[in-house]
């Protein structure tokens, strides 16, 4: 018999936070339960209405209207109007109805990616999950950092401080990115008020300059037959044409930016009084409101900008260093309405670009901390908003150096992400259609996925810097979640235990004593068994008694999973053998979590009993981290040393 239970003297207090901890953490609501163990509870979200809302993720969709026309222009040419015409259909026909059931689905802001991780299990769905995190990654970060980069350009492109700001795009980009960063360590309670103001800003000025335009273009009507004159000598038919803009679409991709953010604060909606959380009704109708008014609007904007555009700006100008390069709208505000209203329209942009990036870094800060703390694939500190925002300022800096704060550069970065996730929420309606029987409703969204895999394919395929960059994001997030996993085995991940009527009472009439658990995992499971484990426990541990054990039977469930409720059920075996069963994804902290709520409900450390398992232990080591099993004993008591650092209140483990 070896008891491993006396080792390291008692530990010291924890020292008390430092006041910059304690700020940084701030807003991470943590509770300790019976067990030590801590989980988040986050504070409940203030609801607005469906149309407030979708200013607030319209800063990210509406903003593109700062780029996207020039990008366009620069990628389709002459196709550009035609091309758009695709994009608005595939948005409306396609993006729109797909989304519309994602919100239905996953109402709490979860995203495709939700309805996807029901559907795979173990560690493949884990790892499923990280891949689709890092492309939302790439998503949400390249917009920050791309629309950060054009907030830049319409400023150094001003005409009243072009010579003054000349050169300077980097560093006005990387001032915007911390200002940004500043904005969300502070305090983030007033996003959606500042976003109704700054939409309802921008778009105004933006109908302004498209009507003038139009009025420009009625005037000089001979733009419109010089355009369809080029664009017939250039490349042929109508049919011809339309094949074109079918192929050249998918560069377009940029102007589909929004709906991942619509969905992932839709739980910011407001609802119905009678919403509850399993079925928030109105929070979904609301939400399927909101995701259809802001499809439609920018529908609209992206046609009618697509043609003045097209036909009032001479193609060089939208060339790489251009005066339309990345401000397409705005060179038009400039020409037509003059400096004092170009101004007013630059500084509305550049307003509307930098808080685009609040609505991504917004995303990021709902999408981490559902998963990743909840996988034990990164540290605690990840349930705070603060720790989060500097990790991704300090990322959003290191992209933004490295594309050197260019519009263009990023676009193929973007567009990849949107793309596979656009692919994957096409891929979650389609199975969640097919599960619920809807044979018509699964045939269009397996031909909308098709067309999204078709659209990423070609996006990866013209630019594959893209899919590049978002390799690197999903690596770093796989090896960062994989350390993080490691590190944290250890902890006492069980969140509670809850005993029935049996395994209460059990414990109650051992209490009088002492409390004695064998772990145990049943072989024949009759009686036999049970009499001879028994006495091969009192003769290895010179028990007096053996008339008050109670066996623990522990059942793997998912072992990828991290934290868990544990529910402990008692029951007799044959030859009248008491026992507690549980089901867990790790049965060394399953164990521990008993052995600690047996401890706090009786006032006495229990004792716990093992058989050592033969075998190499860096095998057994590995059998744990994986699959949550291994040689259980000495796991079992490294978690509860760090769980109890006070030695004379620590369950006492046993192995012989």
């Amino acid at each position: 018999m070896a008891d491993v239970t006396v080792t390291a003297p008692p530990a010291a207090p924890p020292p008390a936070p430092s006041r910059l901890r304690s700020w940084l953490l701030a807003g991470q609501e943590l509770r300790a339960d019976k067990l030590g163990a801590y989980a988040q509870e986050p504070p409940p979200e203030k609801a607005h209405s469906w149309w407030k809302v979708m200013c607030l993720t319209g800063v990210d969709y509406f903003s593109t209207l700062g780029y996207q026309p020039g990008i366009a222009a620069l990628a389709a040419g002459l196709l550009s109007p035609i091309a758009t015409l695709v994009l608005v259909a595939l948005t409306l026909l396609g993006a729109l109805p797909v989304y519309r059931r994602v919100a239905a689905e996953s109402p709490h802001g979860q995203g495709s990616i939700a309805m996807l991780e029901r559907l795979l299990t173990f560690w493949r769905g884990k790892l499923f999950v990280l891949v689709l995190l890092g492309f939302a990654a790439t998503d949400f970060v390249i917009t920050i950092t791309l629309s950060a980069a054009d907030a830049a350009e319409h400023a150094v492109e001003n005409p009243a401080v072009a010579d003054l700001l000349h050169g300077g795009n980097l560093w006005i980009t990387l001032g915007l990115i911390a200002l940004l960063g500043v904005v969300f360590l502070v305090g983030f309670t007033e996003a959606i008020g500042i976003a109704v103001v700054l939409v309802a800003v921008y778009l105004l000025l933006n109908v302004v300059t498209i009507l003038v335009s139009f009025v420009h273009v009625f005037t000089e009507p001979q733009v419109i037959s010089d355009w369809s004159t080029a664009l017939v000598t250039q490349h042929g038919n109508p049919v011809m044409i339309v094949a074109l803009a079918l192929l050249v679409f998918p560069k377009l991709a940029l102007g589909m930016s929004g709906f991942e953010t619509g969905v992932a604060v839709m739980s910011h909606v407001k609802g119905d009084p009678t919403d509850t959380p399993e079925r928030p009704a109105g929070r979904i109708r609301n939400t399927k409101k909101l995701l259809t008014a802001a499809a439609v609007t920018m529908s609209c904007f992206l046609v009618t900008s697509s043609l003045v555009t097209t036909w009032l700006i001479p193609q060089e100008e939208f060339a790489d260093g251009g005066a339309a390069s990345g401000r397409a709208l705005a060179y038009l505000a400039h020409s037509y309405l003059g400096p004092v209203f170009g101004t007013a329209y630059d500084l509305a942009t550049i307003a509307i670009l930098w808080f685009a990036g609040a609505s991504a870094m917004a995303g990021l800060l709902n999408l981490i901390p559902r998963y990743l703390p909840r996988y034990g694939m990164a540290p605690e500190w990840a349930s705070a908003a603060r720790p989060l925002v500097l990790v991704i300022t300090a990322i959003a800096f290191l992209v933004t150096w490295i594309f050197n704060a260019d519009v263009n550069a990023q676009g193929g970065a973007y567009a990849t992400g949107v793309l596979v996730l656009f692919s994957s929420a096409c891929v979650a309606v389609t199975l969640a259609a097919r599960k619920a029987g809807q044979r018509r409703l699964t045939v269009a969204f397996a031909v909308i996925t098709l067309i999204f895999f078709y659209t990423t394919a070609l996006n990866v395929i013209e630019r594959p810097d893209g899919v590049k960059i978002g390799a690197v994001f999903i690596v770093a997030i796989v090896l960062v979640s994989l350390v993080s996993r490691l590190t944290r085995s250890f902890e006492l991940r069980t969140t509670g235990v809850v005993l029935d009527a049996r395994a209460e009472q059990y414990v109650r009439e051992c209490a009088r004593r002492n409390v004695r658990l064998v772990a145990n995992e049943p072989d024949a499971g009759d009686a036999q068994e049970y009499q001879e484990k028994v006495a091969q426990i009192a003769s290895d541990n010179d028990l007096p008694r053996s008339d008050d054990i109670i066996f623990v039977e522990v059942t793997l469930t998912d072992p990828s999973d991290f934290e868990s409720v544990i529910e402990a059920t008692g029951v007799v075996r044959p030859g009248g053998y008491r026992a507690i069963t549980l089901e867990a994804p790790s049965v060394p902290n399953a164990l521990a979590a008993l052995l600690l709520h047996v401890r706090d409900v009786t006032g006495v450390p229990p004792h716990i009993y093992y058989e050592w398992t033969e075998g190499n232990p860096i095998n057994h080591l590995l059998r744990f981290l994986l699959f949550g099993a291994g040689e259980v004993a000495p796991v079992t008591r490294e978690i509860l040393r760090r769980a109890e650092p006070d030695r004379t209140k620590r369950p006492h483990v046993h192995a012989g």
